[in-house]
C-alpha cells in the first residue's frame, strides 16, 4: 500500500522571482537542484500573498473565491478587517481530496487560517492570531508549542533593525523545520505542502541587499539564506526517498522588485477631489474618514473602488454615473507620472478581470505599477510620494513554476491548483492537462 500511494509534493517559495533565483543559484546548491524544470508564470492579481495562495489552495480565481487583497471593508461600518479562511467562498482543493479518501498535509499555507477541519493536518500560515487558530487537529498545538513555532516572524522592526529581522526569520525557519518533521514521517498522506514564506519578509526589507553584491548587508542576507536553502535541501531529500509514484511542484507565487517610492492612491483621489475625507484617518487603516461626497476610494494595494449607492452606505454613485466616472478615473491614475516616468503598467477593469460568484465584490479597477512604485491605499497620508521603510515590492511577473513531470504549463497560479486536482485523477478537462 504504501510503495504504490502516488504522492504530490507542493513546495512553496513566497516572493520569490525566477529571475533573482536563478541568480542565486550558483550559491544556493539546493534552489540550484529546483532550476532546471522552473519556469516563468503570472500572478493573479492584486499580485498579493492571499489573493494568490487562496487561487491555489482553491484551484479558482478571485472572482470566485471571493479573496482580493490582504483587507475587506465592511460597506456598513466602513471598517477594515484582514482577509481570512472565512472569507474563502468555495471548496479548497484539500476538501475535495478529502471527499476521495485523500490525505494532506499542510505546512505554513497563508490565509488558512483560522483553521477548518480537513481530512489530514494543517499548520496553517499568516494570518493566524495565534497558534491555537493557526492548526488542525488541535493536538498539533502541544508538540509545535514546545517546539517554539511562531505562525510569523516579527517584521515591526525590519526596516530599522536588519540584525532583528534576520534573527526572527531564523526562528520562523527553526519552527518550520520542527513541523516539517511532525507532519511528514509517517508518510500517511498522498499530498503534502509545504510553504516558506520567508523570502517575502526579506525581500521586503532588504530587497536590493539580496540582489545588489555590492551592498553592505549582502553576505548577511546570504548567509541566512543559505540556511533557508539548507531547509529547501531537507524538503528535496526527503521527496528523493519517496517511494515511486511521486511528483513535485514548484510554486512561487508572485515576484519582486526593489522598491523606489511608494504611491499613495487614496491621496491621489483627495487631490483630485474624488475622494472626500471627513477627517484625516487616525491611522493609514481608518476607512472610518470615508465621506458621504465620495466617489471614489482605493483599498491596498491598487484596489480602486466607486463608491456605489447599493454597494455601500455613504455611497451615491449610480450605474448612471458608472462609465463616466472609470473613465475619468482611469484616465487620471494612467496619466500619473514622476520624474517623466509613468507611474502605471495597466489600469484595468473589474468586470473584465473577474468572474464567478464573488464579482459582485470585486474592485472595480485594478492599478498594476510599473516596476519600482509601489501602491498603497492609507486614509492618514499627506502625501502621494513617499519612502517609508520598505526596500521592495511585488511584482506579477516572473512568478515561478515547476513541475517534475514536466507536463503542466499553467498561466495563473489558480491552474497550480487545478494541477493538483487533476493528478488525482478529479476535473481532469477532456482535452488532458492545463496549458
Amino acid at each position: 500500500m504504501t510503495a504504490t500511494r502516488p504522492r504530490l509534493v507542493v513546495l512553496g517559495l513566497d516572493g520569490l522571482p525566477l529571475g533573482l533565483a536563478k541568480a542565486l543559484a550558483g550559491r544556493l546548491p539546493n534552489l540550484a537542484r529546483l532550476m532546471p524544470f522552473a519556469s516563468s508564470m503570472e500572478a493573479e492579481l492584486p499580485e498579493l500573498s492571499p489573493v494568490n495562495w487562496t487561487s491555489f489552495f482553491t484551484g479558482a480565481g478571485p472572482g470566485e473565491h471571493g479573496v482580493f487583497g490582504f483587507t475587506i471593508l465592511d460597506p456598513v461600518l466602513y471598517s477594515l478587517r484582514l482577509a481570512t479562511s472565512r472569507d474563502v467562498r468555495c471548496p479548497t482543493i484539500f476538501d475535495r481530496l478529502g471527499e476521495r479518501g485523500l490525505v494532506s498535509r499542510v505546512l505554513n499555507l497563508p490565509n488558512m487560517a483560522p483553521a477548518k477541519p480537513l481530512r489530514g493536518m494543517l499548520v496553517a500560515g499568516f494570518v493566524a492570531d495565534n497558534l491555537a487558530a493557526a492548526v488542525y487537529p488541535p493536538f498539533l498545538l502541544g508538540p509545535l508549542s514546545a517546539a517554539r513555532y511562531q505562525v510569523e516572524a516579527d517584521t515591526t522592526r525590519g526596516a530599522t533593525e536588519p540584525e532583528y529581522l534576520l534573527a526572527q526569520l531564523r526562528l520562523s525557519l527553526a519552527g518550520r523545520r520542527a513541523a516539517l518533521d511532525l507532519l511528514w514521517p509517517d508518510l500517511a498522506w498522498d499530498l503534502f505542502v509545504c510553504v516558506l514564506t520567508e523570502t517575502d519578509r526579506l525581500f521586503h526589507f532588504l530587497f536590493p541587499a539580496v540582489e545588489r553584491a555590492d551592498h553592505p548587508l549582502h553576505e548577511a542576507c546570504l548567509s541566512f539564506l543559505r540556511e533557508w536553502d539548507a531547509l529547501i535541501g531537507e524538503v528535496l531529500d526527503r521527496y528523493d526517498a519517496l517511494p515511486e509514484p511521486k511528483r513535485l511542484l514548484l510554486l512561487a507565487d508572485h515576484g519582486f522588485c526593489t522598491l523606489e517610492l511608494e504611491v499613495d492612491l487614496n491621496r491621489v483621489l483627495v487631490e483630485a477631489g474624488l475622494l472626500r475625507l471627513a477627517r484625516l484617518g487616525v491611522d493609514e487603516w481608518d476607512a472610518g474618514a470615508i465621506g458621504e461626497d465620495t466617489r471614489v476610494f482605493a483599498l491596498d494595494p491598487g484596489r480602486i473602488y466607486l463608491h456605489w449607492q447599493h454597494r455601500f452606505t455613504r455611497g451615491h454613485v449610480t450605474k448612471a454615473d458608472a462609465q463616466p466616472l472609470l473613465r475619468d478615473v482611469k484616465a487620471l491614475l494612467q496619466g500619473l507620472t514622476f520624474q517623466g516616468r509613468r507611474v502605471m503598467n495597466r489600469v484595468l477593469e473589474g468586470q473584465e478581470l473577474y468572474e464567478g460568484q464573488a464579482v459582485g465584490d470585486a474592485p472595480d479597477l485594478v492599478c498594476v505599477p510599473e516596476p519600482g512604485f509601489d501602491l498603497k491605499a492609507k486614509f492618514n497620508r499627506t502625501k502621494v510620494l513617499g519612502h517609508f521603510g520598505r526596500f521592495g515590492a511585488h511584482r506579477p511577473e516572473d512568478a515561478i513554476f515547476g513541475d517534475s513531470a514536466g507536463t503542466g504549463k499553467p498561466q495563473r497560479v489558480r491552474d497550480v491548483g487545478r494541477l493538483v486536482l487533476e493528478h488525482f485523477g478529479i476535473d481532469k478537462p477532456a482535452g488532458g492537462i492545463i496549458t
